[in-house]
């Protein structure tokens, strides 16, 4: 892509959305086009269509979404669901009727079935029951999906989307009342340190295989879809005879999952507890994990490249920090790295 091509990042201020605009300007972008909610509400289908008409974006990255928020902020499951079958349609529709060339939307892998045969392929889609609790968010997702792979058979429009495991990274502080996310780990792994603690008990087994994935790293990956050759994904598409001229979906991930043992020790050093990890097996082990099959993306010339314990220790960092840093120079590296 040329520097000055007009990218329309949509949730630029998001954890996903803003490591984007990070690896946008790090390769150089300046035709970044940035809205926030105040200045374009994309549940407003007017209002988004008329920006796509003014600006003509040639490429659209939708890490916008309205999330399951914590406490008094949380929405009813009926806003969460419209509201995100909103975004999806409005921009996704407006992408098609103004010639975008690609669009990417960023969808969790929780969008696959609860229980399922790991790793979980990109054709496991709709193939059995989802995490109760997640159902409106999820079933958000997976219509934007559907409708990309709709636009695709019926107009040969070249858009995916894209599955990642959960994401971890610099400023991501939300969450720390989930014992099983990277926020909380470190959260009580850096409260036990100080304290000066012998040990530490974590709920369940520590036994489920989990995958995480570091948000600069998602970033990369999109730009690498964004930027491959069409005969490259048209082949892709070719061979999974969907009917599709491009691929609808695919996984992005680290293709090497730990379990909640190893990612627990993992985020212990990371914030400095030297103690000892006990295990309360009184305790329930957690929604199953859910580990991603990324050979198509790894066919496609792309892998995860920060090491875990790297940025585990970037996020503690920064979490030390008033506000969220830039990444660190040799993580910047990585994503300018072509």
């Amino acid at each position: 892509m040329k520097p000055d091509v007009p990218i329309f990042v949509a949730g630029h201020r998001g954890r996903v959305g803003s490591a984007l605009v990070r690896a946008l300007r790090a390769r150089g972008h300046r035709g970044l086009l940035l809205r926030g909610s105040a200045d374009l509400d994309l549940r407003d289908g007017p209002a988004v269509e008329r920006f796509f008409a003014e600006y003509r974006p040639e490429h659209v990255l939708l890490a916008a979404a309205r999330v399951d928020a914590i406490g008094a902020r949380r929405p009813g499951p009926a806003d969460l669901l419209a509201d995100n079958l909103a975004i999806q349609g409005n921009v996704i529709g407006a992408a098609h009727r103004h010639g975008v060339r690609r669009l990417l939307l960023l969808a969790p892998s929780s969008v696959y079935p609860r229980i399922a045969v790991q790793p979980l392929r990109e054709d496991g889609l709709l193939g059995g029951a989802l995490e109760p609790g997640d159902r409106p968010y999820v079933l958000a997702k997976i219509a934007g999906i559907e409708l990309i792979r709709g636009c695709n058979r019926q107009h040969g429009t070249r858009f995916t989307a894209l599955v990642s495991p959960p994401v971890y990274g610099p400023g991501l502080r939300e969450a720390i009342d989930d014992p099983y996310a990277i926020p909380a780990l470190l959260h009580r792994f850096g409260e036990a340190g100080r304290a000066g603690l012998a040990r530490l008990a974590l709920p369940g087994t520590g036994t489920p295989r989990r995958e995480l994935l570091h948000v600069d790293d998602l970033a990369a990956a999109c730009l690498h879809v964004l930027t491959l050759e069409d005969d490259r994904l048209e082949r892709l598409a070719g061979t999974e005879r969907t009917g599709s001229p491009w691929p609808p979906l695919l996984n992005v991930g680290t293709g090497d999952p730990l379990t909640v043992r190893e990612l627990a020790r993992a985020a212990a050093r990371a914030a400095g507890y030297t103690g000892a990890i006990e295990w309360d097996t009184t305790q329930p082990d957690g929604v199953p994990g859910g580990v991603l099959d990324v050979t198509r993306l790894h066919v496609l010339g792309w892998r995860a490249r920060i090491p875990l314990e790297a940025g585990l220790r970037e996020t503690w960092q920064s979490a030390l920090q008033p506000r969220a840093p830039e990444p660190a120079p040799d993580i910047r590296a990585l994503i300018a790295r072509p």
